[in-house]
Formats: C-alpha cells, structure tokens, sequence
C-alpha cells in the first residue's frame, strides 16, 4: 500500500505563487521503490470533474502538462525524499481548486496516458488551493 499526503495549498492572490508537495510512504511502497511510480496531479474544482493537471515519468525525465497550465506550472520529484511537487507560478483565480497527487505503478507513457485518471493506483485526499481575484 502507498500512501499520498498533499501539502502546501492555501490562499494566494491572483498572480502569486504556491508550491504543493506530495509525500509518499508506505510498506517499501508495494515491494517497489518511489522512482518506478509515475507522478500525477489532478484538480477538482467545485460541480466540475476532476482533471489532469501535470505528470512526470518514473525515474524523472519527461513531463506533460495540461494545456492551460504549460508555462505557469512545473511538476518535479526527488525520489531520495520520495516526493513529488508542484510548484505553481502566475496564479489565475480559474486555478482555484482542489488539487490532488496520484502515482502510477503501470508502464504506459505519454500525455494522454497520464492525463487518465483511472490509470492511477494511488491518490491522495488532495489540498486546496484557492486564487483571489
């Protein structure tokens, strides 16, 4: 079992800054280590579905971002401190919601593979973000 623990929402006016970070732990993560997880974020604003955000791959590397955040986001890991971040700069008040980190034990790749939801294992109980106008 893999546990995802969200921190670092809050309130920021629009144009700020946040950095979320994903912590994982576990019993050795499932017989595996933290780096052979793919990284996912989601949001869920209120009366919409949940959508992809940003993922990166196992081991680091490549990363993929939903259209409306590319450029204003970036999705990062440090696997020697099994976890993930989201550092979330130029912040839009359409920004507002709660966003949520997920992990990927499966071998698929590329942006719309990541961008399912239903291909996650793993999900945190997601942290708030919420961007004034």
């Amino acid at each position: 079992q893999v546990q995802l623990v969200e921190s670092g929402g809050g309130l920021v006016q629009a144009g700020g800054t946040l950095r979320l970070s994903c912590a994982a732990s576990g019993s050795s993560f499932s017989g595996r280590s933290f780096s052979t997880y793919g990284m996912g974020w989601f949001r869920q604003a209120p009366g919409k579905e949940r959508e992809f955000v940003a993922a990166i791959r196992r081991n680091g590397g490549y990363t993929y971002y939903e259209d409306s955040v590319k450029g204003r986001f970036t999705i990062s890991r440090d696997n020697a401190k099994n976890t993930a971040y989201l550092q979330m700069n130029s912040l839009k008040p359409e920004d507002t919601a709660v966003y949520y980190c997920a992990a990927s034990s499966s071998l698929g790749d590329g942006k719309s593979w990541y961008a399912r939801k239903y291909n996650y294992d793993y999900w945190g109980q997601g942290t708030q973000v919420t961007v004034s106008s």
